[in-house]
């Protein structure tokens, strides 16, 4: 298969659960601010796993562009992402619904922290095949924001046990970590 293959399926998967996730926000019952204000927390868990399947779709495409080999451990741990990616819809709707309740909140981090993890595996599958040379081993080497990440969701988790909203709070902190597209990569091929 193909990194162009890859790719366009990853971002089908994506664009998906992106869509799932809109057609599962529920319509105000009333036609006022009052109803509105109901529905806060499912639009904001809609919004921060909007931004999270933005982040991951865009720093994909960045570490598919410098990807020159694709094998089938790369597919399978490909896959393995688009599996926890796969779970936002229902985490989102389910921590949108109770968002005071400590393992809707946990269950939600759990979730990116996982994802997160098998972002990590597949990048490590495609430098298995690229090599440690590659551009991308070159950008990724020091890896800051991803053991940060880690470590952010993990506490995170650990927190909506004792004050959901913490947890929310580290969650967004995550997110706008990686707001800003990952630039390691293009500063790598820039410098080569």
């Amino acid at each position: 298969m193909s990194k162009q293959r890859l790719e366009a399926f990853s971002d089908g998967v994506i664009a998906i659960l992106i869509t799932i996730m809109v057609l599962e926000l529920r319509a105000p019952a009333g036609a006022d601010f009052a109803a509105l204000h109901t529905l806060l927390p499912a639009l904001l868990s809609y919004v921060l796993s909007f931004i999270y399947l933005g982040i991951y779709w865009s720093n994909h495409h960045h570490m598919l562009h410098v990807t020159h080999h694709v094998s089938g451990g790369v597919l399978w741990a490909n896959l393995h992402l688009l599996f926890w990616l796969s779970l936002v819809p229902f985490m989102t709707r389910w921590v949108g619904e109770h968002y005071t309740s400590p393992l809707p909140t946990a269950a939600y981090g759990a979730v990116f922290l996982l994802a997160a993890i098998a972002y990590t595996i597949l990048q490590s599958s495609i430098i298995a095949v690229d090599g440690a040379d590659s551009t991308l081993a070159r950008a990724v080497q020091h890896d800051w924001k991803g053991k940060a990440s880690l470590a952010l969701y993990v506490t995170g988790i650990a927190c909506a046990y004792i004050r959901p909203w913490i947890s929310d709070a580290l969650y967004v902190a995550v997110a706008l970590m990686w707001l800003v597209p990952d630039r390691r990569i293009e500063k790598t091929v820039q410098q080569t």
